[in-house]
């Protein structure tokens, strides 16, 4: 079995989480604090493209994987949740390890 769909889900779910805490951490600041709405307008723009990006993925993944829909909805709820992504990507690179020695 293709681990490719499983490690593209994790750099897109790491560059989602990443993108999650710059719009929390600075862009929103920005916008509040300094009266700077572009901040929020650009990450958030950003972020949005790669959560739905991420969530597309997880369900690719769910499909080649047969995965249950419950670690569907574990991924999707890990796109909700500030760090959620990061630490659903140790399940993930767990799975990968899993699936490119051969085990899966």
């Amino acid at each position: 079995m293709n681990a490719a769909p499983i490690r593209l889900l994790r750099k897109v779910g790491i560059a989602e989480g990443a993108s999650f805490l710059i719009l929390l951490l600075i862009a929103m600041p920005l916008k509040y604090y300094f009266k700077m709405p572009l901040a929020v307008k650009y990450t958030g723009s950003i972020h949005g493209l790669l959560f739905v990006a991420y969530v597309g993925l997880a369900y690719y993944a769910r499909e080649v994987y047969n995965w249950p829909f419950k670690r569907f909805l574990l991924a999707f709820a890990a796109a909700w949740l500030p760090l959620g992504t990061f630490f659903f990507d140790g399940r993930l690179k767990i799975e990968e390890q899993r699936i490119a020695s051969g085990l899966h």
